[in-house]
């Protein structure tokens, strides 16, 4: 049976180093599976929201909004996921507000171990596995994760559950919960870097993780903010030569060469990612654009689809 490919998967979890690019690499996927006509929900985890902005769209808040025809955006927060959960056990709003918004009760609430996690992430694997009138809801839910190491505790809270929780709903629920999030048929995780030492440490850092203590599916890599080679080896030769000229030549010579550097460097960052991560790669260009919105999520969805991962399968 072939593996599916990213985007035929159920729950696509997206992650990495803060400030990488994650929001955009999940937007860009977002619509290039609204493109291919499926239904799409993307989800932040308790963010300034970033998905529906770069969308064009206003925030969606704690409710799932529209974004465009198909795309759907959620900002996921402890409190409401809470609130939701309880409403789901106890059936009755009215006995949830009578119980879980009283103060001494969320004081309580609030200092169990990984309670905000476990609610958290539930609401987004729920979502992933919901059905309407027995079809999916959504054809895949897109996780706009938080960075490394908040990622990875948010992604733990399942398995660490199971180690600790007796019989009961709370291990149900992180049981079905850890399911979902193993199963290579319906989860992968991709990891974005870019093509820089910390970026790309960190990378190789979590992928370990994800591996070693995690067990998710890891399906695919995706290096951010490429810089373009532009010049040959003679040209770089000649532009070092001209770096003392008088203005315009030497000014222009010289940022031609530190452009130059930056895309070596990048290269051998780009090198190094490969060589120690098993996973398909996707190269993504560096963009000259001002400002980040619709028009440049749209090139790095093209960018994607022209691109077919390279690596490992």
């Amino acid at each position: 049976m072939p593996t599916p490919t990213l985007l035929d998967r159920r729950l696509v979890v997206v992650t990495g180093k803060g400030g990488v690019g994650k929001s955009t690499v999940s937007a860009a996927l977002a619509v290039l599976a609204a493109r291919a006509g499926k239904r799409v929900l993307v989800c932040e985890v308790n963010a300034r929201e970033r998905i529906a902005p770069l969308l064009g769209a206003p925030p969606a808040g704690s409710s799932v909004r529209e974004a465009r025809p198909g795309l759907f955006t959620l900002n996921v927060t402890p409190h409401e996921a809470m609130r939701e959960y309880g409403i789901m056990v106890l059936k009755f709003r009215t006995i949830y507000d009578a119980v879980f918004e009283n103060r001494l009760v969320r004081h309580f609430l609030r200092v169990i171990p990984s309670l905000a996690e476990l609610v958290t992430l539930g609401k987004i694997l729920f979502e992933a596995k919901s059905e309407e009138r027995g079809r999916p809801r959504w054809d895949v839910v897109i996780v706009d994760a938080p960075a490394t190491g908040h990622a990875v505790q948010l992604l733990r809270v399942p398995s660490a559950l199971l180690d600790t929780v007796p019989a009961g709903p709370l291990r149900g629920d992180a049981e079905w919960m850890q399911a979902l999030l193993l199963d290579p048929v319906r989860t992968a995780l991709a990891i974005v870097t870019l093509p820089e030492e910390m970026p790309v440490n960190e990378a190789i850092e979590l992928d370990a993780q994800v591996r070693n203590e995690l067990g998710i599916p890891r399906a695919a890599l995706f290096v951010n903010a490429m810089p373009e080679v532009r010049f040959t080896h003679e040209e770089e030769t000649r532009l070092e030569s001209l770096v003392g000229a008088p203005p315009p030549l030497g000014p222009a010579a010289t940022a031609a060469r530190l452009q130059a550097l930056r895309a070596e460097q990048a290269q051998r960052y780009l090198a190094r990612a490969r060589a120690a991560l098993d996973l398909p790669t996707t190269v993504l260009p560096l963009l000259p654009v001002a400002e980040w919105g619709a028009e440049a999520v749209e090139r790095i969805a093209d960018a994607i689809a022209a691109a077919p991962p390279q690596g490992a399968p």
